[in-house]
């Protein structure tokens, strides 16, 4: 026997934002870059924490974020400074993206707008990094202006108390429309970190503190017993590997050659240890040779370094040598090992690195 669809709720209750700023006021998280109680937000702390927060997690991101307000406490301070200094302090909070639009932003910020960022969402809309999500998040957190403010924990949440069945991605812009019905008139961006709140703190991906929930009687998801089950996601196609091998390459002095990648692409400015193009086969001894930068007798390392991107799995083999008398014909930039950690080195080069010096 076919089993019905759930029926999911066609209003929430009249007093629904009401509960939810009730239990925000006595259960709010207490997080770097939020405004206290009683505090006017500050534009600038908003948009730096919305940024970092993109596909990173709270933990990963606070201590990058109190690193960047010391040493850029305005916008202008950011705007100001080397876009190699902002690379070099956003090295291991991964895509690397968003801080090249970060940068680009803040200098459109602070010559453009005389360091005041725009109110609105479609004028926020026109600035370097800026998608609808930040949008609504700067116009409700940072202005306390009506905007439906959307990110993965409002989205859960949504999906179990109207129990929408329809898998993400897809169902996405269903949820935006639910959330907007939600979403009140008064203390939009308390409302906004609240919904936030509630979805990290309480409405959980696994074992969701319904109890807990200032809307658990009204949730369609938890009287139908799916809460768990909610949101649905659409099956995930598996993530292809590619392989390469890094050059780890010494200099007379115990320098290491580095070069920095193109502006462009993944990982863009950022700095590199040197390596094949990363291709689905491993590389032949051919494109080793082709890609290596001196001509050297190369010692194959024990051991793989693998990382994880967005949409492939890596594999980087080490290979390592000393340069000689013509390390001075080697391109890149010849840093002491000991001062690695003032380059902009994303995660997988800081693994090539502490591999190397483990096993070279």
């Amino acid at each position: 026997m076919t089993t019905p669809p759930h029926t999911a709720p066609k209003s929430a209750p009249s007093d629904a934002a009401p509960r939810l700023l009730s239990w925000y006021d006595h259960n709010r998280r207490d997080l770097p870059w939020r405004a206290k109680p009683g505090e006017v937000a500050d534009p600038y702390r908003v948009w730096l924490s919305e940024i970092m927060l993109q596909q990173t997690t709270v933990p990963a991101a606070a201590p990058y974020f109190r690193a960047f307000t010391e040493r850029w406490p305005t916008v202008r301070d950011l705007a100001a400074t080397p876009l190699d200094d902002v690379l070099v302090a956003w090295a291991g909070l991964g895509y690397y993206a968003r801080a090249r639009n970060l940068y680009k932003c803040a200098q459109v910020v602070a010559t453009e707008r005389a360091g005041r960022f725009p109110d609105k969402e479609v004028a926020l809309l026109e600035l370097p990094g800026i998608g609808a999500y930040t949008a609504a998040a700067i116009t409700a957190i940072a202005f306390g202006h009506k905007a439906t403010v959307v990110d993965g924990n409002v989205e859960r949440v949504v999906s179990r108390v109207f129990a929408v069945e329809e898998p993400l991605p897809g169902v996405k812009p269903k949820l935006r429309a639910l959330a907007a019905l939600l979403t009140p008139d008064e203390r939009p961006g308390d409302y906004a970190q609240a919904m936030m709140d509630l979805g990290a703190t309480v409405c959980t991906p696994r074992k969701p503190k319904c109890m807990l929930c200032p809307w658990s009687d009204w949730c369609a998801a938890r009287a139908a017993g799916i809460q768990e089950q909610l949101p649905r996601k659409a099956a995930k196609a598996d993530k292809p590997t590619r392989r390469g091998v890094a050059f780890w390459l010494l200099n007379p002095e115990g320098a290491v050659l580095l070069r920095r990648r193109a502006e462009e692409g993944l990982l863009g400015g950022m700095t590199e240890v040197p390596s094949t193009p990363w291709a689905g086969h491993a590389p032949t001894d051919a494109e080793i040779a082709a890609a290596a930068p001196l001509d050297r007798s190369w010692r194959r390392l024990p051991g793989v370094v693998r990382h994880t991107f967005s949409h492939f799995h890596l594999e980087l083999e080490v290979v390592a040598a000393k340069a000689g008398d013509g390390w001075r014909m080697a391109e890149g930039l010849w840093v002491p090992v000991d001062r690695l950690g003032g380059q902009a080195l994303p995660s997988v080069m800081m693994k090539v690195v502490r591999h190397a010096l483990a096993h070279a």
